[in-house]
């Protein structure tokens, strides 16, 4: 029991341990719980704690009656309700709409153990066992599915999360402030005509609010799909927190209105975020059950920045965190980095010094902390913006920093680097001390395509940018005496991504000779630019239609492509190149990416171009051979047919 109140109370019989009749909030969790500042659900419980309010969490419970939310019996203000890390509907499904075998975020990783739309059962059996008592509900799953959106499994636009939950507040984006403000709210039993003062929550009202900006109606863009790409490009482009302006979208006879973003914390409001009490650990429930596998990935990791300017379309991260970057302070890190250095399982490696993206450690320019992101123009696309500060210098000292602490072997970066950024750096000296101390064999970066129009499509560089990263990583390694290698991440069938885009990245593949093990299929989730792209077939931002590989046979070409070594790819692959006039990469040549016909093995495909190879060698021996002079003609340096060398003036001579 002593370990256990160290933890929040997942029981009955740890409140009561705690002297408490009733905690303040129950907050309600998809995931096993997991106290580390990488799970949303231990973050907000421990500001929770921090402001002084008692919160019991009910983690993966029981959803075929309302009995388990009736663990704690009835909080005294209210409910708060997350789905977890990650959409429940991510969390159960691949890109393919088939059912995942296991979920990480679940004791021993046994899947099943939450419901699809795992926000909105929950909060119906809530209002079930206690009926009209505060909900709030977060996280990602509520973030991205706040206004009238795209529901990719549906296949259909669904109403705001809000309507179907009947939540009475939803909290958008990193909730560590607007949580305070919602606890107080809810803890007066404030009237709800409050909400519209809040930063960065969502609510219902029988009218706009006043001074917003009212989107097309749900109904609206549930009826046309150039309505839904004009309400979204609004939200799109008013998530910002200094320029953002509120948002009003008509649900029936009511209207969800989302009032403005919150501001990012300051770097005094993440440091002491980051220095409340966490275990580091899953709950002791979880001992006897495998322990909870995603912590395998952060339980030795440090985040240190938050947000992301980098803007990619098939990312959800403008949503979230937002495109301001703040970070830690050092002090604020290395703390965090002697107490893992304290953990007995600690073996001297950092595994990672990142977040969203790892080599952002300031805002993309002084007018962002002042006036916001431009809501036109991105920092880095199509190329990096005049204002941008390009400046490495503080993370490299704070990569020194922890590598000289005691018992620390070793710091890796693992998180994402944008490339681009670093070839907008003039110094070579943040790539050197990578190369140098922070990757171990290979480093993996994310180009994600090669074509011009796809990577348009995605906000990303063009390839001119990664080749140019690539060579420069090359020299760098080798000024180093280092072997170490670019591992490419790739999409697959992204909008704009036709058949010719996708085998001009596999005869990029071809040319680099690299056959990447995973390939990540496009997978429209809520609340990506990409997203809208997919259902629309339009990009909002300029009405131009986009192309779409919708059908999952054409998605299964794509993705072969990608992996046209493979034998059990080769009818597919086949079938992509004949489909797209593209014979001429079918056979056995060195440019080819699949042999013809009849090969079914990639023993037998190996042993026909080995074969071929030898063929060729004899003709061009015999034809080189064919060419020399006859023994007789011999010249000065010349050679006999039978390969030795002729004398000059030998033959014949007494």
């Amino acid at each position: 029991m002593a370990d256990r109140l160290f933890f929040p109370p997942t029981t009955a019989a740890d409140m009561r341990a705690r002297g408490w009749d009733a905690p303040d909030f129950v907050f309600v969790s998809g995931d096993a719980y997991v106290d580390h500042p990488s799970f949303g659900a231990a973050v907000i419980t421990r500001v929770l704690e921090d402001a002084g309010y008692r919160v019991a969490v009910l983690a993966q419970p029981d959803w075929h009656s309302p009995a388990d939310f009736k663990r704690f019996g009835r909080p005294l203000y209210g409910f708060l309700v997350s789905s977890g890390v990650i959409d429940s509907m991510v969390n159960h499904y691949t890109a393919a709409r088939k059912r995942r075998s296991s979920d990480v975020y679940t004791p021993g990783g046994k899947p099943a153990r939450r419901p699809d739309r795992a926000v909105i059962v929950y909060c119906n059996l809530i209002r079930q066992a206690y009926g009209d008592i505060p909900i709030a509900i977060g996280g990602v799953e509520a973030s991205l599915r706040r206004f009238a959106h795209y529901d990719y499994w549906e296949d259909a636009v669904r109403r705001s999360i809000l309507v179907d939950s009947g939540a009475d507040l939803l909290l958008y984006g990193m909730g560590e402030r607007s949580i305070l403000v919602t606890a107080d709210w809810m803890s007066r039993g404030a009237p709800a005509w409050e909400c519209a003062k809040m930063r960065g929550v969502c609510y219902m009202a029988d009218a706009p609010l006043r001074g917003s900006l009212e989107i097309p109606s749900c109904e609206a863009c549930i009826a046309s799909k150039k309505a839904y790409g004009e309400a979204f490009l609004t939200q799109y482009t008013e998530q910002d927190p200094f320029r953002g302006r509120a948002i009003s979208q008509r649900h029936g006879q009511r209207f969800v209105v989302q009032t403005v973003p919150d501001t990012p914390l300051s770097r005094e409001e993440l440091d002491r975020v980051y220095a409340l009490p966490f275990r580091r650990t899953w709950h002791p429930d979880y001992d006897g059950q495998g322990g909870v596998p995603a912590i395998e990935e952060v339980q030795f990791s440090i985040a240190h920045t938050r947000g992301c300017f980098g803007s990619c379309s098939f990312c959800a991260i403008t949503f979230l965190q937002g495109r301001i970057v703040t970070t830690r302070s050092h002090e604020s890190v290395l703390d965090e980095a002697r107490a893992i250095t304290a953990m007995p399982q600690f073996k001297g490696y950092i595994h990672d010094v990142g977040g969203p993206t790892a080599n952002f450690r300031h805002a993309a320019c002084d007018k962002q902390l002042r006036a916001g992101a431009c809501a036109q123009r991105q920092c880095l696309f199509p190329r990096p913006c005049p204002n941008l500060k390009v400046d490495h210098t503080d993370y490299i000292q704070l990569l020194r920093e922890i590598r000289a602490l005691p018992k620390v072997k070793k710091v890796f970066v693992r998180s994402g680097l944008r490339y681009d950024y670093i070839m907008a750096d003039k110094s070579d000296a943040f790539l050197k001390e990578l190369c140098q101390h922070h990757i171990s064999g290979q480093l993996k970066v994310a180009p994600e395509h090669v074509s011009p129009k796809v990577l348009a499509v995605m906000g990303k560089p063009g390839r001119d940018v990664y080749d140019a990263f690539c060579e420069k990583y090359r020299r760098i390694n080798r000024e180093l005496g280092k072997e170490q290698y670019l591992v490419p991440y790739l999409i697959s069938s992204h909008p704009g991504s036709d058949l010719a885009a996708a085998i001009e990245l596999a005869e990029y593949l071809r040319d680099i000779h690299h056959q990447p093990e995973q390939v990540q299929d496009f997978y429209p989730t809520p609340g990506t630019l990409s997203t809208c792209m997919f259902y629309t077939g339009h990009d909002p931002r300029t009405g131009k239609p986009v192309y779409i590989p919708r059908t999952p046979h054409e998605k299964a070409m794509q993705r072969a492509l990608l992996q046209f070594r493979r034998p059990e790819n080769f009818a597919l692959v086949r079938e992509a190149l004949r489909q797209a006039g593209r014979e001429d990469l079918i056979g056995t040549g060195p440019r080819c990416l699949v042999p013809p016909e009849g090969v079914k093995t990639a023993a037998e495909y190996a042993q026909i171009r080995r074969e071929k190879k030898a063929r060729e060698a004899r003709r061009e021996q015999r034809e080189h051979r064919g060419a020399r002079p006859a023994r007789g003609d011999a010249r000065k340096g010349g050679h006999s047919p039978s390969g030795r060398r002729s004398k000059p003036g030998g033959r014949g001579r007494r």
